[in-house]
């Protein structure tokens, strides 16, 4: 996969690429990021671009040109692959990993990176067909927004992380949060690992780490359970969580129909 992020600060990213995980993926060629300084794209004797907005205001707009510029000539070095032009705005989508999932599954993913007051319009109506927001907060800029991108895409290309189950078995993957984790000593300050971990039973252990995510997602972020996508299983196991934990239902069960029924007939 390939991805250029159109920036004026290039050397933000300086870190961020030559560690870690995204070190080792470039280093391998599983990913190819090149960065791409749109200021390199000014026609202007000063090589600017901003000005000032049409109409007044404070604060200074991105210019259409040297983005758009920029943009054809990332486009015209990589033709004819499935490709997504990224503005990274707070009007965008909220990113969250069925947005990932998309992204990975590209050959060719251009971020463009904002300062200032934004960017002229026609840049969105010219060369952007996608929108993306980290969440509902204002940054200086869209380097950190694609720094976070980059990350999570990489994670689930071929070969970035040397174990695919690691990709499939993180927080969101499935819909629930991770299940809590635990390494030795089996027991720290009064702490003790649960004993179906250090049991082998893996068939124990499998259920007790789905409910634990269940249970986890329902105390942390019950917002992120939709329940018409629930198996019958999970149904189960979420309206006997919440009764263990006296919680109550989450809004998207809540408006999927009536309440659980109670085992024991009670109301």
């Amino acid at each position: 996969m390939i991805i250029d992020v159109l920036t004026l600060f290039p050397e933000m990213f300086d870190g961020i690429l030559r560690t870690s995980i995204l070190g080792r993926a470039l280093q391998a060629k599983r990913l190819s990021v090149r960065l791409v300084n749109f200021r390199d794209f000014s026609t202007n004797n000063h090589r600017m671009v901003d000005d000032y907005p049409y109409g007044g205001g404070t604060g200074m707009v991105l210019a259409p040109d040297p983005i758009v510029r920029a943009v054809e000539d990332v486009v015209a070095k990589t033709p004819g692959v499935r490709r997504r032009v990224v503005l990274l705005s707070p009007q965008g989508r909220r990113l969250t990993q069925d947005i990932v999932e998309e992204l990975a599954g590209l050959d060719h993913l251009v971020l463009i990176c904002g300062h200032y007051e934004g960017f002229d319009e026609r840049v969105r109506t010219l060369v952007v067909n996608d929108e993306i927001s980290l969440g509902d907060y204002i940054l200086t800029g869209g380097e950190i927004p694609a720094m976070a991108i980059i990350d999570a895409v990489a994670r689930l290309l071929p070969g970035v992380l040397g174990n695919e189950e690691s990709a499939r078995r993180e927080s969101f993957s499935d819909g629930w949060l991770e299940y809590p984790q635990y390494t030795r000593p089996p027991v720290y300050r009064g702490l003790s690992v649960p004993e179906v971990l250090l049991s082998g039973h893996h068939g124990e252990i499998a259920r007790w780490r789905r409910r634990e995510a269940i249970r986890r997602t329902l105390l942390r972020r019950p917002d992120l359970v939709n329940w018409s996508a629930l198996t019958p299983e999970e149904r189960k196991e979420v309206e006997a969580i919440a009764r263990e934990e006296n919680l109550p239902l989450p809004q998207q069960i809540a408006e999927g129909g009536a309440p659980p029924a109670d085992p024991e007939g009670e109301n």
